[in-house]
């Protein structure tokens, strides 16, 4: 749920950004499955990644809302929001096994 929940925030960042909200891939929607199937070490890492990327997002969404609440321009500072969380989300997506992402693709 974490996971959906970070996805649904990143949407709003990226409209603040100015930019056009992506579709949910299927390897970004499946990847909390894939980690879960997969365990050990990989779904430690996963699970610790999106507890940072939540750690992340909450308080840059947080300010970004109350910019916007006031009516400043939030667009530089979500863009720069949106781009960590998209290195972020890749680097937390490179832990699942290619193979893993084609099955449940």
């Amino acid at each position: 749920m974490k996971w959906s929940a970070l996805h649904d925030a990143a949407a709003v960042v990226c409209e603040l950004a100015g930019q056009q909200v992506e579709p949910r891939r299927a390897d970004v929607r499946n990847f909390p499955a894939i980690m879960r199937d997969l365990g050990g070490w990989r779904y430690e890492e996963a699970r610790q990644g999106v507890d940072d990327l939540a750690a992340m997002m909450e308080p840059g969404l947080a300010a970004l809302l109350a910019v916007h609440a006031r009516g400043g321009s939030t667009v530089p500072a979500a863009q720069a929001l949106w781009q960590e969380f998209l290195v972020a989300r890749a680097a937390l997506l490179d832990l699942a096994p290619v193979q893993g992402l084609k099955r449940l693709a």
